[in-house]
């Protein structure tokens, strides 16, 4: 071999070492420092809690549940189901931890560290906000005292007070200074309230109206000039309340904590207030036995309630202009309307047969009109001395 081919062979490996030590470089440092095949099972470890996450959580569910089995409250059930999300969170935490320590990433204030931290105070948050319900629905302490309405308003505001404490915890994790955003907030809630201050306005109306009880999900309510129809759910800023004709009406709350509110679904008893009119011509006796057979199918009836609990009466009221008017007032048991309505047909009946056989009949309006047939002119005996005097006077002077 000659000089020039030891030359050139020697210049060949001088290449190839530099270009290996090139690609050796590369895989010991090219995925964030760390080398690739450290990189390559780093993947593999979050790909494997990302998998495994289902099979993992509804593992740890099934062994919750058998636990909570054992107790006779069903409370501990419903936190099991509510905890079954935030579950499938625990293997991709348990991969990325994994991760941080093939690449070198588990010390302490290290990102590795830092994104695991992240990822367990997400996960106990995201528990903490969805076990909220359950529990508040669970306590007969919550229950017994609260309004299914105030239960909702107060489940809604812990799950934003945990999301708000889990964001800050995240942010702490992170060494951002939580102190700082909360001022800003503070300047820009104070711009935002000069501009909408309605919108508070309605939200501490809603909170008079569940303290106050005004009426709850379901109930019939009538506000004069807003609205009447079926409250569908309380809001913060509005009540949703359906109409009879099936249309949704998004009340303000201040609207129905400002005005008069009357709560139909409350009543005790529905009203009937007749006023009946018979033919003049009826007399006392037939009147009588109208009055006393329409209180004594009133009283006797089921349907109806009786006195002292309600007033009760049927009497002769007015001589209108074109009748003798009875004044029939009664309650039924009932406060549906459907039921009222039926009853009250019931009632109209009856009271049609008994003026029928008392042999009178109802009255309508009418006019009598007497017509002159050219008669001499009734005239007071004081009127009619005058006028035969001034006669003779006049004729006296004729002659």
């Amino acid at each position: 071999m000659s000089a020039n081919d030891t030359t050139l062979v020697d210049q060949g490996t001088e290449v190839a070492t530099e270009f290996w030590t090139h690609v050796v470089d590369v895989w010991n440092t090219s995925f964030l420092g760390a080398s690739l095949g450290q990189g390559l099972l780093a993947v593999l470890a979050i790909l494997a809690g990302l998998f495994l996450r289902g099979l993992v959580a509804t593992w740890l569910i099934a062994i919750l549940r058998r636990l909570v089995r054992r107790s006779k409250t069903k409370l501990d059930d419903a936190v099991v189901d509510a905890l079954a999300e935030p579950l499938q969170l625990v293997p991709v935490v348990i991969g990325v931890f994994v991760a941080s320590l093939i690449l070198g990433y588990g010390g302490d204030e290290t990102v590795g560290a830092r994104i695991t931290q992240s990822l367990i105070a997400i996960s106990l948050f995201w528990a903490l906000h969805n076990a909220v319900t359950p529990v508040a629905n669970g306590l007969d302490v919550i229950t017994s005292s609260l309004t299914p309405v105030m239960i909702d308003w107060m489940t809604k505001a812990m799950r934003i007070l945990f999301v708000i404490i889990g964001a800050a915890a995240v942010l702490e994790i992170w060494a951002i200074p939580v102190g700082p955003i909360v001022a800003g907030l503070g300047l820009f809630g104070v711009a935002v309230g000069l501009g909408a201050q309605d919108l508070f306005k309605n939200l501490i109306a809603g909170v008079l109206i569940l303290t106050e009880r005004r009426f709850l999900p379901g109930d019939w309510v009538f506000v004069d000039g807003v609205v009447e129809g079926t409250v569908e759910k309380i809001n913060f800023r509005s009540t949703v309340v359906r109409r009879f004709d099936k249309g949704p009406v998004y009340v303000p709350n201040s609207k129905l904590s400002d005005n008069a509110v009357t709560n139909f679904s409350r009543m005790t008893h529905r009203r009937i207030s007749w006023v009946i009119g018979v033919e003049y011509k009826t007399t006392t006796e037939q009147l009588a036995y109208i009055r006393d057979k329409t209180l004594e199918y009133v009283l006797n009836h089921p349907e109806f309630a009786k006195p002292p609990e309600v007033t009760t009466f049927m009497r002769v009221d007015a001589f209108g202009p074109s009748s003798i008017d009875f004044k029939l007032y009664a309650f039924t048991v009932t406060t549906n309307w459907t039921e009222w309505l039926r009853i009250k047909e019931a009632l109209a009946f009856e009271l049609k047969k008994i003026v029928e056989d008392a042999g009178t009949a109802f009255a309508f309006p009418s006019q009598t009109i007497y017509m002159d047939d050219g008669s001499e002119i009734f005239l007071p005996p004081e009127l009619k001395a005058q006028q035969e005097q001034i006669a003779a006077t006049e004729n006296d002077g004729g002659n």
